[in-house]
C-alpha cells in the first residue's frame, strides 16, 4: 500500500504534467479510496495535502476539482503588480482621478526646503506628532445628526504606521497571542489571512447574512473557543461592499460588550460612505479603528491611521514599534499637509463621484447577472452562473487578458470555495473598464468549454 505522501507526489506530478486537467474533478474519496486501495482516513489526507498546495479546491456538496492554477499566496495579487502587457487588471483596486498628481504636489514643495527636509527625514514616534494627531482625529471624526450621535477620536488615542496593512498588524498583534484565535466574516480581506499566519493566529470563520455579521453567530463561535479579538469591516466589506446598518451595529456592540471582546474596526474604505457611525461609537473602551490614506490618496506615500481604546496606547505602540511598522515621517509631514490645505477633502469627493460612475458601468454591462455591490463602493462581488466555478472563470477571463480575483481569495475555511469573483473596479481607465465588463459578461453567458 502506497504512502499518502506517494500518492499526493504522483497526483501533483498529473497535474503539473497536463495528464490532469484544470476543472477536472478528482473522484469521491471513499472512491478515490477503493481505487488505491487505502483507508478512507488516508484519502482524506491525500485531499486535505491537495487543498493546502493549492492543487485542487474542495466544494461542499460538488466534490473536489483541479485547480485552473496553482494559488498565489493570499493577498499577493492585491499588493503586486499583476504581470505586464494589455492585461486589465481588476484585482488591484487603488483609485486616482484625474489632476489627482496636480493637486498633491503644491504641499510636498515646502517639504523640500533643507531645513524643513531636515525635519522631515527624522524617525516618527508611534504617537507621531502634535499636528498630526490633531489632523488625522479630524479626519476620522463622523458627525452628528438629529436622530443619531457621532464619533470623534481623542488625539491622544492616535498612533500612526505605514498604511492601514501595518496597523492592522499592529492592533491584531498586540490583542491575540500566537496560537490564539481571532474571529472574521466568513469571507474577509485576503492580507488579513496573511497577517494572521505570520502572527501564529488562527482565524475562526462567524457566520453573517445580508447585514453583516450574525451577532448569535458570534456568540456561538466565542462559546466553541475563547476568541482574543475579532476583526471587522463593517463600511463597506471587502470583497462584497456590504455596509453594515446602524441597528445591526448596535446588536453587535451588545455581543461584543457582555464578551468584552476587543474589535479591530477596518474602515479604510469608509470615506465612500459619508456619515457611517463606526462601531467605536459603541464600543469606546473595545474598539480600535483602523484607517489610512491609501485609497483617500494615493498607496506610494500614505499613512495608515490606528485609534485604540483609552489605556492601551502604550501597548499597541510597542507593537508598532517592534513590528517595524510605523510610519515615515516624510510621509507623516506630507499628510498634515494634505488634511490642512483640504486636498484630501477634494480627493474624496472627486473619488466617491468616479466610483459611483464606475457602478453604473457595472449595472449596465452585468445586468441580469447576480452580482453585490454598494452603489458607491470600488468593488463588486458576482456569483457566477453554473457551471462556472470561480477558478475557472478566472482561467477564461485571464485567457481574455482580464485578471480578476477569485472568490477563494478571501475565504477562511478551504472547503468553502464561492463560485464567484471579486472584480476591483477602481484601478482600469472608465473606457476600458466598460469593455471588460462586457468582454466578462459574453464570457460568463458562454460558459466554460465543454459546460
Amino acid at each position: 500500500m502506497e504512502s499518502y505522501r506517494r500518492i499526493v507526489e504522483r497526483i501533483a506530478g498529473d497535474i503539473r504534467d497536463g495528464r490532469l486537467l484544470p476543472g477536472q474533478q478528482l473522484p469521491p474519496q471513499r472512491v478515490f479510496a477503493r481505487r488505491h486501495r487505502i483507508a478512507p482516513s488516508t484519502a482524506g489526507r491525500v485531499y486535505g495535502e491537495l487543498v493546502r498546495r493549492g492543487l485542487v479546491v474542495g466544494e461542499v456538496g460538488r466534490g473536489t476539482f483541479v485547480r485552473a492554477a496553482p494559488e498565489a499566496p493570499a493577498g499577493r495579487a492585491l499588493v503586486e503588480g499583476g504581470g505586464t502587457g494589455d492585461v486589465v487588471n481588476l484585482e488591484l483596486n487603488y483609485p486616482s482621478v484625474p489632476g489627482q498628481s496636480e493637486l498633491l504636489a503644491p504641499a510636498l514643495a515646502p517639504l523640500l526646503r533643507p531645513d524643513v527636509l531636515t525635519e522631515a527625514l527624522r524617525p516618527a514616534p508611534a504617537a507621531g506628532t502634535p499636528a498630526a494627531r490633531e489632523a488625522a482625529a479630524a479626519l476620522l471624526a463622523v458627525p452628528g445628526g438629529p436622530a443619531r450621535a457621532g464619533w470623534r477620536p481623542e488625539a491622544g488615542q492616535g498612533l500612526f504606521t505605514g498604511n492601514a496593512r501595518r496597523a492592522i498588524a499592529a492592533a491584531l498583534a498586540s490583542l491575540v497571542p500566537a496560537g490564539g484565535r481571532a474571529g472574521v466574516d466568513e469571507l474577509t480581506y485576503p492580507l488579513v489571512k496573511e497577517i494572521a499566519g505570520r502572527l501564529g493566529v488562527r482565524l475562526v470563520p462567524v457566520a453573517g447574512d445580508e447585514e453583516g455579521m450574525r451577532p448569535d453567530a458570534l456568540a456561538a463561535a466565542h462559546r466553541s473557543g475563547a476568541l482574543s479579538a475579532l476583526y471587522l469591516q463593517p463600511a463597506l466589506h471587502n470583497p462584497t461592499s456590504r455596509a453594515t446598518g446602524e441597528r445591526r451595529l448596535a446588536e453587535l456592540a451588545d455581543v461584543i460588550g457582555d464578551l468584552g471582546l476587543p474589535v479591530v474596526e477596518d474602515r479604510i474604505w469608509s470615506f465612500l460612505r459619508p456619515g457611517a457611525v463606526p462601531l467605536a461609537a459603541h464600543l469606546p473602551g473595545l474598539a480600535h479603528v483602523v484607517d489610512g490614506l491609501s485609497k483617500r490618496v494615493a498607496p506610494g506615500l500614505t499613512v495608515g491611521f490606528l485609534v485604540v481604546p483609552p489605556g492601551r496606547v502604550e501597548t499597541v505602540a510597542a507593537a508598532v514599534r517592534s513590528g517595524g511598522w510605523s510610519a515615515g515621517r516624510f510621509a507623516l509631514e506630507a499628510a498634515v499637509r494634505w488634511l490642512g490645505d483640504g486636498t484630501v477633502e477634494r480627493l474624496v469627493a472627486a473619488k466617491r463621484e468616479d466610483a459611483r460612475r464606475r457602478q453604473e458601468l457595472v449595472r449596465e454591462h452585468l445586468a441580469g447577472l447576480r452580482v453585490r455591490s454598494d452603489p458607491g463602493a470600488y468593488v463588486a462581488w458576482w456569483e457566477l452562473p453554473a457551471p462556472w466555478r470561480a477558478d475557472t472563470f478566472t482561467a477564461a477571463a485571464a485567457a481574455h487578458g482580464i485578471a480578476v480575483t477569485p472568490g477563494t481569495a478571501f475565504t477562511v475555511d478551504p472547503h468553502r470555495t464561492p463560485s464567484a469573483v471579486r472584480l476591483g473596479l477602481a484601478s482600469a481607465p472608465p473606457p476600458t473598464l466598460g469593455q471588460a465588463l462586457r468582454t466578462l459578461a459574453a464570457l460568463a453567458r458562454t460558459g466554460p468549454p465543454g459546460g
